[in-house]
């Protein structure tokens, strides 16, 4: 191995509906960005690609569209995809290195067989020699540093941007996954509706994210927050000003969060008792962006009477259990899926 260490070079990918964060072996995260791609309508020409093109979602001129290429966890938007990887993997990637680099790509686990195909060609086309494919739940518990190679089991729960994920996790393979298409996204347009039906007031996906990140919460909180939040009033049509607490921003995600709880009630119900008896042991693994929504862990303690843990800095778990598959190859060889041409 030691020759190809020096001609190429290997990445791993958090392919996410909302960021893309990259792993170079030897060199750790090296890239965190949102997966937006901002491009000129009449000519397809590609104007940004991440943070520059997060900025202008939501403010761009007719003839400008800023596009997230990816929907629930998977490609939605080949070619704009396709850009998004290549300019990423180039970012990346330096000339030094003559060949190609392996790429590592993490997809979630209800993932179909069409799909699969959509990543792989992506990131072939985009400069990759090989391209291997890993589950994001079993990322992220390979990245928590969960022993996936044991008989006893683990569970972990990945709530990103498009997808949650919830994984019991044993003898480096998935026992049972149930992958949902709620997620971080989804809470945000429940914000966005619940300001639209009982105020009148539209915001946009930024803003709804930020009120998200601010005060939002699933579970009570000693001391309810507020903030300021405007908008557009429509009925009046002209910008307004609104102060909104935690309990009410609360009552607008209390669906979305009953739709992933039921999903992790139905996870473990499917669940072998000698593994759910490790479960008891261990608890919960709470991974991915969700892991930092307030009192979620809470939430899901009350429900499951099961020990919540959530990761430390859940949102690069996914990337990081990437890294850790790349600096030892050989022994995770297991839990990855190697991607040919058909």
């Amino acid at each position: 191995m030691g020759l190809f260490d020096t001609l190429s070079n290997d990445i791993g990918i958090d392919l996410g509906t909302a960021n893309t964060l990259v792993y170079v072996r030897n060199q750790g995260i090296v890239l965190n960005e949102p997966s937006v791609v901002a491009i000129e309508k009449s000519t397809g020409k590609v104007l940004a690609i991440g943070s520059a093109a997060k900025e202008m979602t939501g403010r761009t001129p007719g003839s400008i569209a800023a596009i997230r290429p990816l929907k629930d966890g998977v490609i939605a938007d080949f070619e704009i995809s396709e850009k998004l990887i290549a300019d990423f993997i180039r970012r990346v990637v330096k000339h030094k290195y003559l060949m190609k680099p392996r790429v590592v790509i993490c997809v979630p686990s209800g993932i179909t067989e069409v799909e699969k195909r959509a990543v792989r060609d992506s990131a072939e086309n985009a400069g990759a020699r090989e391209v291997y494919l890993l589950q994001e739940p079993m990322a992220a518990a390979i990245g928590v540093g969960l022993p996936v190679e044991q008989p006893s089991g683990s569970m972990v729960i990945d709530v990103g941007g498009g997808t949650s994920e919830i994984a019991v996790i044993a003898l480096n393979g998935i026992v049972n996954d149930t992958s949902i298409r709620v997620a971080g996204d989804e809470m945000n347009e429940t914000i966005i509706q619940y300001l639209k039906k009982n105020y009148n007031l539209l915001i946009g996906e930024l803003t709804a994210e930020h009120i998200k990140l601010q005060i939002g919460s699933a579970f009570p909180m000693e001391k309810e927050l507020s903030m300021e939040v405007k908008g557009r009033d429509l009925v009046a049509g002209v910008p307004k000003n609104l102060k909104l607490s935690s309990v009410q921003v609360r009552e607008a995600l209390v669906e979305t969060i009953d739709i992933i709880v039921e999903a992790v009630r139905q996870a473990l119900e499917q669940t072998p008792p000698e593994l759910a008896s490790d479960i008891l042991e261990r608890g919960i693994i709470l991974t991915g962006g969700g892991a930092l929504l307030r009192g979620f862990d809470k939430r899901l303690r009350q429900e499951t009477n099961l020990p919540v843990n959530i990761a430390e800095d859940p949102l690069t778990c996914v990337v990081r259990g990437t890294g850790k598959v790349l600096e030892d190859f050989s022994n995770y060889s297991k839990v990855l899926e190697r991607s040919r041409k058909d």
